[in-house]
Formats: C-alpha cells, structure tokens, sequence
C-alpha cells in the first residue's frame, strides 16, 4: 500500500486533482457518527483486501480509499481498472452486530440504493441498478456499466467495496460496454463533493436499515431497490452456481435480497447467487454492460 501522494506527483494529471484528505475528514468524521476514520492511499491492489485485513483491529466505519487500484476486483473474480485519479475507488467497514446475520446479504443492495441516490444528486446522473450489484447509466440510449459493488466478510463485520468510473474517457474504458459518469453526461466530476455525497447516503440508509433490525420492508430499502432496480420487469439469463442456467422474467427482489424469476413453465424461481444477463426482446440478443462485477 503506497501513502498518499507525493507533493511532486500529485499533480502529474491537472485534469484530475487528487483528493483532500483533511477536507474530507473534516466533513465526514462527526462525533456520534457512522464514519470513524478515513485514509486515502495513491496506490494499492484492493482497498477490499487492506480493509479485510484490519477489521479485527478497527471500529466501524473506517473508509479506505484508493487513487489507484492495480488489483481490484469484483464478484466472480473479474478484475476491475481504471487510470489513477480517474474515478472513486473505495472500501469501507460495517459491523451490524445487532442485525441478524441473516439479513446481513442486503448489503450490497443497500449500498446499490445509496450509491444511486447520491450520484443522481450530486453528479445528475439517473444510475439504475442491475442485480445484485452494479451501477448502470445510459450513455447514448444504451446501458452501461459504470460502477460495482462487492460486499465480503471480514472479522465480525463486513467489508463493503465500492468502484465508480468519473471521468473515464470513451478511450479509456476496460472494455466494451463500460461506461463513465462524464460520458453519461455529468454535471460534476470533482470526486470529492461526490465520495462526500455517496458516505453520507450510505450513512444515511444504513442507519435506517440498523435501526429497523435490519427489515427492509420496515427501512424501506426493499422499495427503494425495487423502484432503481433495471432487472425487474426484464427477461434475463442467471448463470447459477453448478453450471446450470435459467431464463425468465424478473419479477420482483424478494425480503432475503433474492431475485424471484417467473420462468416459461409458470414457475417462480428465487435466485440468491450467480450472473444475471438482461437479454433484449427477441432470441439470443443480450445486454451484457460494464466491467467486471
């Protein structure tokens, strides 16, 4: 893990500034507050990675973030890049001990919901959510990946792990399909005010979630999800675990954060795990959007 930048590198892009640190802090880190801590690093593999291997050690609500990430990753194991400074790479620490564990797999959808809440706020930018975790925008009428989400157990809590392209360029984008908040049309790209707005809509929605016990019915968050969800109401293709696939309409997120499928044969399956593909009206034809999950 490389420190923060050096005075003679941090401003080697001047079209993308580096973070404030102190600023942030400054904003964020409030007594009786979720966020306990924030460090920004220039360079590092997986802020997922450093996280995990800390939480023993910290509260809740450390931050990490990354100018850089060189080896980050997503569900799967898909691997995730982009040029430093070029978007908001960041991972942070959640312990809901009084949530009942179970309950504990709306994480990551949480995280979905606040994520595009604060984005269509802060940067105006619309972002749907494609289930369980990735953040799409619409760049020319088409939908784009521009941001994932991994949430992964750590000690006795949960690290959650957020990436989101800023102010990738059509020629810098991983691979095909890959979108970026400056392409979709932003009104802002200074990563700042934005990892400021999505903290506090994370804060925001996980207080909520704790303090219903973790209900999403009771915190609202399973009809928030529903509302920016991009899946429901669209034949998809989930790719299960096993090798086996199943095709059908989704039709709703049930309260464990699974995706239920109505399928040809009049079936309703729920989907917990696994890819999902959103395939176009008509045979064969798929929406496979954004880098690695």
């Amino acid at each position: 893990m490389t420190p923060p930048d050096a005075p003679d590198a941090r401003w080697s892009d001047l079209g993308r500034p580096p973070l404030n640190p102190p600023a942030l802090r400054r904003a964020l880190l409030r007594p009786g507050g979720l966020w306990t801590s924030l460090d920004v690093v220039s360079a590092t593999g997986s802020t997922n990675s450093d996280l995990a291997a800390r939480a023993a050690d910290l509260p809740e609500g450390a931050v990490l973030v990354a100018e850089e990430q060189t080896q980050g990753r997503g569900r799967l194991d898909r691997r995730w890049s982009a040029p430093a400074r070029s978007g908001l790479f960041f991972s942070v620490l959640l312990k809901p001990t009084e949530v009942p564990a179970e309950r504990w797999g709306w994480l990551p959808l949480l995280t979905g919901v606040a994520v595009a809440t604060a984005l269509s706020r802060s940067a105006g930018v619309d972002t749907a959510l494609k289930w369980p975790n990735d953040l799409l925008v619409t760049i020319d009428g088409e939908e784009r990946k521009a941001g994932g989400i991994l949430a992964e157990r750590a000690a006795d809590g949960v690290v959650v792990g957020i990436g989101i392209n800023v102010s990738l360029a059509e020629k810098e984008l991983p691979v095909p399909g890959a979108g970026s908040l400056l392409l979709a049309g932003a009104v802002s790209t200074d990563r700042d005010p934005l990892l400021r707005a999505v903290l506090r809509s994370l804060g925001q929605w996980y207080t909520d979630w704790r303090t219903a016990g973790g209900d999403p019915a009771g915190s609202r968050l399973q009809e928030a999800y529903a509302a920016g969800c991009s899946t429901l109401g669209r034949t998809v293709r989930a790719e299960l675990p096993g090798g086996r696939s199943l095709t059908g309409e989704a039709v709703a997120v049930d309260g464990d954060g699974r995706l239920v499928l109505a399928t040809a044969e009049g079936m309703q399956e729920p989907v917990g795990a696994g890819d999902v593909v959103h395939l176009r009206p008509g045979p064969g034809t798929e929406v496979t959007p954004g880098t690695g999950e």
